[in-house]
């Protein structure tokens, strides 16, 4: 168990989000302790991440020593997206978290919880599922870790998270949301012991029962409106810091 109260956050993509959701997310990280006893940090903090043996990303500094910070506090878990999945050893050694590339599994108070981040889990775009299977190979990594850091955090640049794009293009983020809340139930009903699945990437919210002892929870992106989202004993809800 890592407490009774979890904040979960999600979809933030700092060196991709405006400067003031930077800004407010370290008023946010400040508030968290007065929010819940341990935070969840379920994906794509950054909208590229990757963990060189003796070099620390620049970008967003400001964010990564908080969020370091913080886990002196209290309890900080963090999932990988398919934007910052290379945390390597960094964030469990180096800063105090407990990461996982791919998936996290814990207890609140006495729920169980489940969480992913989400992408490759349903139909993605042909585009998006390729990138996603390629990047994740082992060759693949190695080669990108051999790179020049300037020279491979420019190739993320051209390849990373377009805002402009997602709000030019609801219909595709709405349809895989409604893709992913399918494949949430069906996992949960698939593990009747699970209290709850915490999942994020779609950048749409959703906090649904699939029965009076277990939900699906996706706490909303934190780029442009600053959502998160509260679990106890009595179950999750939803909300927007300001």
């Amino acid at each position: 168990m890592i407490g009774e109260r979890l904040v979960v956050v999600a979809d933030a993509h700092f060196g991709a989000a405006p400067r003031a959701d930077e800004d407010a997310f370290l008023a946010f990280l400040d508030r968290v302790p007065n929010l819940g006893d341990s935070l969840l940090i379920a994906g794509d903090l950054y909208d590229f991440w990757f963990t060189y043996h003796r070099v620390i990303p620049r970008h967003c500094i400001r964010v990564t020593a908080a969020v370091v910070s913080l886990a002196r506090r209290m309890p900080v878990l963090m999932l990988g997206g398919n934007h910052d999945r290379w945390g390597d050893t960094f964030w469990t050694k180096d800063a105090g978290v407990q990461f996982d590339a791919t998936e996290l599994r814990f207890t609140i108070g006495s729920r169980a919880v489940r969480a992913i981040h989400g992408d490759g889990i349903h139909q993605e775009r042909t585009a998006a599922a390729v990138l996603n299977f390629a990047i994740m190979t082992r060759p693949i990594i190695a080669a990108f870790r051999a790179l020049p850091p300037a020279l491979g955090f420019r190739i993320a640049d051209a390849l990373g998270h377009d805002p402009a794009w997602s709000r030019a293009h609801p219909e595709v983020l709405d349809a895989s949301a409604v893709r992913q809340a399918a494949w949430a139930r069906e996992a949960l009903v698939a593990e009747p012991a699970l209290g709850a699945l915490i999942m994020g990437h779609t950048h749409r919210v959703a906090l649904e029962a699939v029965n009076p002892n277990q939900f699906y929870l996706n706490p909303g992106p934190w780029i442009d409106e600053h959502r998160y989202a509260v679990i106890d004993h009595a179950g999750a809800h939803l909300a927007r810091f300001s």
